[in-house]
């Protein structure tokens, strides 16, 4: 005679395959599901009450298990909803990089501004401290590399006409 776990285990490839299958599937796996599909057992029970076919039955609604909880947590959403939020990451991107853009820009007119005042050594003098700031700025291009030339004074005869408050 055969020993009861060689039988079973010969018996248990058609339950394997449709075990695979219903996990394939995304099929609840339950021992009526398993016993609908079997070729020769016609009963739950018959499942359950065996104890390497009710071990193979416990280890796939296991693996189910992970594999409903993984596919949850990558798509929580539909492909709609995902597309929507890529989209709007997408606008979010182009919104920060024209304020980047804004900014270096502003920044730039800035520095001009007071280099033409006679005042950019003050600043540089400030950045001293700050080397790796001053760097970032050169690499983003915020500082200008053209050489300013002072504004020519006013006229006294326009500085009294200002009024001074």
């Amino acid at each position: 005679m055969t020993e009861p776990s060689e039988t079973t285990s010969a018996g248990d490839e058609p339950m394997r395959e449709i075990l695979e299958t219903l996990l394939a599937n995304d099929e609840d796996i339950t021992a009526r599901a398993v016993a609908r599909l079997h070729p020769s057992i016609n009963a739950a029970s018959s499942i359950t009450r065996n104890g390497s076919r009710s071990k193979l039955l416990a280890e796939y609604q296991q693996r189910q298990t992970e594999y409903r909880r993984w596919r949850g947590r990558v798509a929580k959403r539909s492909g709609t909803d995902t597309a929507a939020s890529l989209a709007d990451k997408d606008i979010r991107i182009a919104e920060l990089e024209a304020t980047v853009q804004l900014l270096t820009a502003s920044h730039l007119a800035m520095l001009r501004a007071v280099g033409e005042l006679g005042g950019f050594s003050k600043w540089a003098r400030f950045y001293e401290q700050y080397r790796e700031a001053r760097d970032k700025l050169a690499e983003l291009g915020s500082i200008p590399e053209a050489t300013v030339s002072p504004m020519p004074a006013d006229s006294p005869k326009h500085r009294s006409e200002t009024k001074c408050r």
